[in-house]
């Protein structure tokens, strides 16, 4: 996965072999299988590039169907569904040589005023000294970190809640003036940890061999424009787990208390035998 923020950038260059079919490269990775958040925000902007710019995402909803294969390319396919006086909706679906890895449909809206409320933003320690995504990895594997992640900077408020997951987050680099752009690497980070906030609840991590873990779908709603290089605060819990499923739920705030993101992710949480 990438290391620098150059990298995921390039990860959403995807190119295009006719208007509605996409080539998305394959990145280097230790990885067995293709990290869901690659495909959300590479679904994501395939979509967007068929859409008009004044029509930013505000929703998605998508189906994992197989693991990818990381070391091969996804061909990423579009069906325009419609395009209203102030809706367009598009279909997704990523292909591998062995078939359809993922679907997704998403939503995009031309900018409209109309009536405002929202949650308000818990309060929570600032992100400053906090523990990192690189400090928990090497706390739990009792070995070096990875740089895989690093183009994402994620920093975890209380990592020892068990009912609350709560993570700081944004690039490690100035990203370019993109609606589209920022919305896309928001979808693929809002699947870095979200499917955590369940474990938690039973004393497991991600990276416990005692525990099976893959999403199964997800879905996020953009509620107000949002910069992914300016500090966030993704605040995540589990309401549910049963029959080795289990459901996480996140609110993603900006700095000055904008909800600008809602997520909902369930995923397989299974115990290995």
């Amino acid at each position: 996965m990438p290391s620098r923020l150059v990298e995921l950038l390039e990860l959403l260059e995807l190119e295009p072999i006719d208007p509605v079919l996409f080539r998305a490269v394959a990145p280097a990775t230790t990885l067995q299988r293709v990290f869901g958040g690659q495909v959300l925000g590479q679904s994501l902007m395939a979509a967007g590039l068929t859409v008009d710019a004044d029509r930013p995402p505000h929703s998605l909803h998508g189906y994992f169907l197989r693991p990818g294969d990381p070391s091969t390319h996804i061909v990423y396919r579009i069906e325009r569904t419609r395009d209203g006086r102030a809706f367009s909706t598009r279909r997704v679906i990523a292909t591998q040589p062995g078939g359809p890895i993922f679907h997704m449909t998403a939503s995009f809206h031309v900018g409209e005023e109309g009536f405002e409320h929202q949650d308000t933003m818990p309060v929570v320690a600032g992100p400053q000294g906090l523990p990192s995504l690189k400090d928990q990895l090497k706390v739990r594997s009792a070995g070096p970190a990875p740089d895989e992640w690093d183009a994402i900077d994620v920093r975890y408020v209380d990592p020892d809640d068990a009912n609350h997951h709560s993570v700081w987050l944004r690039t490690n680099g100035r990203m370019p003036d993109s609606a589209l752009l920022h919305s896309a690497v928001l979808a693929y980070a809002s699947d870095l940890t979200l499917l955590a906030a369940a474990g938690a609840h039973h004393g497991l991590t991600m990276s416990d061999p005692r525990a099976f873990t893959a999403s199964l779908d997800h879905a996020m709603w953009f509620h107000r424009p949002v910069r992914v290089d300016d500090w966030l605060l993704h605040d995540q819990e589990s309401p549910s787990a049963s029959g080795a499923r289990a459901l996480g739920r996140g609110r993603i705030f900006d700095s000055a208390g904008r909800l600008v993101a809602t997520t909902m992710q369930e995923g397989l949480l299974r115990l290995r035998r």
